[in-house]
């Protein structure tokens, strides 16, 4: 399935077009993949269209994975209650013909080397269970399950996971290979 050669690849930030390309993603892939409706498509397009719109390079990132011109993934550091609750993971995907190829580690651990550099403390996420192969890469890199719960949305009832890694984990040594 995946490409193992990551030679090919160019990490970049925003350019035109890329919200949509995002958003696009993640509606086809969870609606084919997991049966979810028109209102996640329509949160992801709004809230990424809103995180790009307030953007602040000093505590937000976005890097997107271009292999030979195409979009091949995503991955966006919401930063505005960093030293809060923490940074926030967002909007992680990598096109099903790249999965397995190394793309999704390289862009976490992008997302993770600009939160170390800013000092957060703290990055956590939100996903759901059954996405099994993102779950490994997470626990891979120091992410721990910190809470669930079962919930309607999307039109399915989903069980809810919330992921947390505290940065000074990292820094210790703790688990980020595999």
């Amino acid at each position: 399935m995946g490409d193992s050669n990551l030679q090919d690849i160019e990490i970049k930030g925003y350019y035109p077009g890329v919200v949509g390309k995002i958003t696009e993603l993640h509606a086809v892939y969870y609606n084919e993949n997991w049966g979810l409706d028109v209102t996640f498509e329509t949160q992801v397009g709004g809230e990424l269209s809103e995180f790009i719109r307030q953007f602040d390079g000093n505590r937000d990132g976005l890097w997107i994975a271009v292999k030979k011109g195409e979009f091949a993934g995503a991955i966006a550091i919401d930063g505005v209650d960093a030293f809060g609750e923490g940074a926030r993971l967002r909007w992680f995907i990598v096109d099903p013909r790249y999965q397995g190829s190394g793309i999704g580690r390289n862009l976490i651990m992008q997302a993770l080397a600009f939160c170390r550099q800013k000092g957060f403390p703290k990055v956590y996420l939100w996903t759901f269970k059954g996405l099994e192969d993102a779950r490994r890469l997470y626990e891979t890199v120091g992410f721990r399950l910190g809470e669930e719960s079962q919930i309607a949305q999307w039109g399915q009832n989903i069980h809810e996971q919330k992921y947390e890694l505290q940065i000074a984990d990292i820094e210790k040594g703790r688990p980020t290979g595999g």
